[in-house]
């Protein structure tokens, strides 16, 4: 097995804010829990400080949950370490290969068949298509879909879509997965083997980065965790330290007032 690592050294990434001086409450809205920062003459040019100066290293084992109130920088760092967002400042150093299950739809079109979709999203999960091939008959018997595979997609019912595309996304071999909250696996019927599929694709994975609000999936999946807020790394430390420190900063401190409201008082 080949060194994977993640290294991400000072990492901080800036969203500017376009025309901020004719909308100000209406463009914060997606901006919530950030740093609002105000730079140029006359404070023409706004932007959010969505991550602010991250330091973290992982290795082969790391499990790692991010903790954190919502806008506290945990979906942008996932996005980060997947390369959808591009630091500001700072460095991001990875080794290996980064599945990033965000969606378990990718690139799922409606008018195509089952099987065209295994392909098209197997790929742009990052598999071969030689991988795909050589996993689609696994896919096809978990998915349970049988000559519907055959039939586009938009025939199916909601359900069958979920089931197929939990199908594609857990058939991946992850070096580092990225997790944003778990994976929705369907009817209840299905939970059972969807639990026992993702447990064995986290067992493949040398790396995990997992953002998520639920303790329990927390305590279950991590074996060290970061505490966030405000785009900043808190502590570092066991799953335990870090939920304590957790919820003794939501008993002290009050919600963070919302982008959007502080802008309009400041």
């Amino acid at each position: 097995m080949r060194t994977v690592s993640v290294e991400l050294t000072g990492v901080t990434v800036d969203f500017a804010i376009y025309g901020s001086q004719r909308s100000f409450r209406s463009e914060f809205k997606q901006a919530a829990g950030g740093i609002i920062r105000r730079d140029g003459r006359r404070h023409r040019t706004v932007s959010v400080r969505a991550l602010d100066g991250i330091d973290l290293r992982l290795e082969h084992g790391d499990r790692l949950a991010l903790v954190g109130r919502n806008g506290s920088g945990k979906s942008t760092l996932l996005k980060v370490l997947a390369g959808v967002y591009a630091p500001t400042a700072g460095r991001v150093a990875v080794t290996g290969r980064v599945s990033p299950l965000f969606n378990i739809f990718p690139g799922m079109d409606p008018d195509d068949t089952g099987y065209e979709n295994i392909v098209t999203c197997g790929m742009l999960l990052g598999m071969s298509r030689a991988e795909i091939m050589r996993k689609t008959p696994d896919i096809a018997v978990f998915s349970e879909l049988g000559e519907f595979l055959s039939v586009p997609v938009r025939t199916y019912s909601a359900g069958m879509t979920v089931r197929l595309g939990f199908a594609i996304a857990t058939a991946i071999d992850p070096e580092i997965l990225l997790l944003d909250e778990g994976l929705g696996a369907g009817d209840a019927r299905f939970a059972d083997q969807a639990k026992a599929r993702v447990d064995g694709l986290i067992a493949r994975a040398s790396v995990l980065v997992l953002a998520s609000h639920s303790e329990e999936l927390i305590r279950s999946l991590c074996n060290k965790a970061i505490l966030m807020q405000s785009g900043k790394i808190l502590r570092f430390g066991p799953v335990d330290e870090i939920m304590a420190a957790y919820h003794q900063l939501s008993e002290t401190e009050p919600a963070p007032e919302p982008a959007a409201l502080a802008l309009a008082a400041g």
